[in-house]
């Protein structure tokens, strides 16, 4: 289940980013907000939905084991 979930959060990371990036295009347009002034949005947006895909990647809780004592094994 939390798989399906984590798969379904990045299958709609595109089209949040393209549909803030429209509204923002589209205040430019309107006169509210200049774009060079209004882009530190979309990397609020970007880290958002990178802090909700780690949320819905499920924890294996499975570690890789330790190295052996003494260093490499020649």
């Amino acid at each position: 289940m939390n798989n399906r979930k984590a798969l379904f959060v990045q299958a709609i990371r595109g089209p949040i980013l393209l549909i803030a990036l429209g509204t923002l295009f589209a205040i430019h347009q309107a006169g509210g907000l200049p774009i060079y002034r209004s882009w530190p949005l979309l990397i609020i947006v970007v880290g958002v939905m990178k802090l909700i895909e780690r949320t819905a990647v499920p924890v294996s809780g499975v570690y890789p084991p330790p190295p052996p004592p003494g260093g490499p094994v020649q």
